[in-house]
């Protein structure tokens, strides 16, 4: 997958040199979207408001002419929101302000990380990480980011902070609302659901953003309830107060709202955890995310994941060093750019540029937005996120998927991120251990080339699992120019989830490319389940534990 492939705009199915029309729009109506979401996603972190947008134009001026991800959007995401508040408030001690600027600096360091990542050609690394515990992860950060966001929408304050007491709080805080506050934020959970809805059956809610349609309805509310002035109300025989602060606040103009970074914690073993997790997480979110976006546009030109992954870092480092939250590439402003109608990387450049003149010229009327509108369209994330849907979906392909799902969930809910995922993938480990996996198997893929007229067969023995599936992988790439690979698991005793789907996609891939890729010899494997993405065992030579 080459980075020199020529630019979208003038690849098949783009529109030709015209594309550009397409791409502003698309750009404009992912503007509207991403206003919103970088606001909340800045408050949400602990950031100031204003860091998010920060972002988001260096992901559209800057990133958009490194990557080769021509159709994803930069910018900041909900999925970083836990690793960014926590640093904030590791890092700070109590002092905000203090911990935003050492969170900048973890996350410069970060930033260089990711480049050297890039440069050592590591983004093949989104393959290792299996795909339970990486949904595992998303999930635990919707129910943070739920269990943060549901007191904002309510118009309390918590008492408490950790994800998990913040949960047990959310009943308290139920019977402790802010009638006016409440009111704005249900009310905009409810249009995003809403909207959600009749957005599946298409028709006018497919093309409008649904955060504008939120703040089409907030705003004028804000204004109703006066929330610019501070003053307070009588509601059931009790006095709520309201005021500015419940609005986003933004500096006077973008100079104000360059903040340094401040390294003297960045070297700590606390600094460092974060350093860590900004850089792996991110990097994973972000390859992710462009390996999806590379699904929904079959007819374009595959991404590079190494140059994307510069570009990220890039990008990470520019923001870091004025004030930004940590960028990736995002997944529902990417896919919102191709139902517009994106068809090159201007798209991305034109959401950027849009953002920095609103808010150059127009950052008033950024200040009537309420903060409770915000929470809804987190915790609307939060609950796409951790939707049980993921659960049934771990289900289908198999209960041992579950285990090492809820196990991630809840070790990352009780401890951190970090934590969560290292745990994941441990007990994934342990589990194909427990299998009859031997540690030499599961490091080294066992591969045998055989060449001939009709192509190349690469035949694997003992096991094919996701901590082995890089030198299978390196070894399709030797192969790439061959017009048809056989991958023969006819002597594989195990065959994990993570294998059978990253050899789908690979299959998928060459198909669209013009070659073929072919996986044989599973049909004396036995299934864990009936999804026919699921673990594959051959029982011959001893039962490996695995049971339908």
């Amino acid at each position: 997958m080459s980075g020199t492939q020529s630019d979208v705009s003038h690849s098949p199915g783009t529109g030709g040199p015209s594309a550009w029309r397409h791409d502003v729009v698309s750009g404009f109506l992912v503007f509207l979207l991403a206003l919103p979401l970088c606001l909340g996603i800045a408050m949400a972190s602990g950031f100031p408001p204003v860091a998010g947008i920060l972002t988001a134009v260096v992901g559209g001026l800057l990133s958009t002419w490194l990557g080769s991800a021509r159709l994803t959007i930069k910018g900041p995401a909900a999925g970083l929101i836990a690793i960014a508040v926590g640093a904030v408030t590791e890092l700070g001690g109590g002092d905000g302000a203090l911990g935003y600027r050492r969170a900048l600096a973890t996350l410069v360091v970060a930033a260089l990380l990711q480049v050297l990542f890039a440069l050592l050609r590591a983004g093949r690394l989104g393959d290792l990480f299996p795909s339970s515990v990486v949904h595992g992860m998303l999930a635990a950060i919707g129910i943070t980011i739920c269990a943060r966001q549901a007191h904002v929408l309510l118009g309390v304050t918590p008492s408490t902070r950790g994800v998990l007491a913040l949960l047990a709080e959310v009943p308290r805080s139920v019977a402790r609302l802010n009638p006016e506050i409440a009111l704005i934020g249900v009310l905009s959970l409810g249009v995003l659901f809403g909207h959600a809805a009749l957005a599946r059956r298409g028709g006018w809610a497919k093309r409008v953003p649904a955060p504008l349609v939120v703040l089409a309805m907030a705003v004028p509310l804000a204004w109703v309830f006066d929330l610019e002035h501070a003053h307070t109300f009588t509601f059931s025989h009790t006095v709520f107060s309201v005021g500015p602060e419940q609005l986003v606040n933004l500096p006077g103009n973008l100079l104000g709202a360059v903040t340094f970074p401040d390294f003297a914690g960045a070297w700590s073993l606390v600094g460092l955890k974060y350093v860590v997790m900004f850089a792996l997480v991110g990097s994973v979110e972000s390859l992710l995310t462009v390996k999806a976006v590379d699904l929904l546009a079959p007819q374009q030109p595959r991404s590079d994941l190494d140059r994307d992954l510069l570009a990220t870092g890039v990008g990470n480092l520019v923001a870091g060093l004025i004030g930004g939250l940590p960028m990736i590439s995002e997944v529902v402003r990417s896919s919102a750019n191709l139902a517009y109608g994106a068809r090159s990387r201007l798209s991305n450049f034109f959401h950027g540029l849009f953002l920095l003149l609103f808010v150059a010229f127009a950052p008033g009327l950024i200040h009537r937005i309420p903060l409770a509108a915000l929470a809804g369209m987190l915790i609307f994330t939060g609950v796409r996120l951790a939707s049980p849907g993921e659960l049934v979906k771990a289900w289908r392909i198999g209960a041992e998927q579950v285990l090492i799902f809820c196990f991630t969930v809840g070790v990352t809910l009780a401890t951190d991120l970090l934590v969560g995922v290292a745990s994941g993938i441990v007990l994934k480990v342990g589990l194909h251990l427990l299998h009859g996996v031997s540690v030499r198997e599961l490091w080294r893929a066992d591969i045998q080339e055989h060449s001939g007229p009709d192509g190349v067969v690469l035949r694997v023995r003992g096991a094919a699992v996701f901590t082995n599936f890089l030198g299978l992988k390196r070894r399709l790439e030797r192969h790439a120019g061959a017009g048809r690979v056989e991958v023969d698991l006819t002597e594989v005793r195990l065959v994990d989830h993570t294998v059978m789907q990253r050899l789908h996609e690979l299959t998928q891939e060459w198909s669209r490319e013009g070659r073929r890729l072919r996986v044989l010899g599973l049909e004396q494997h036995r299934s864990v389940s009936s999804h026919p993405l699921s673990a594959r065992r051959k029982p011959a030579g001893g039962d490996l534990g695995l049971t339908p």
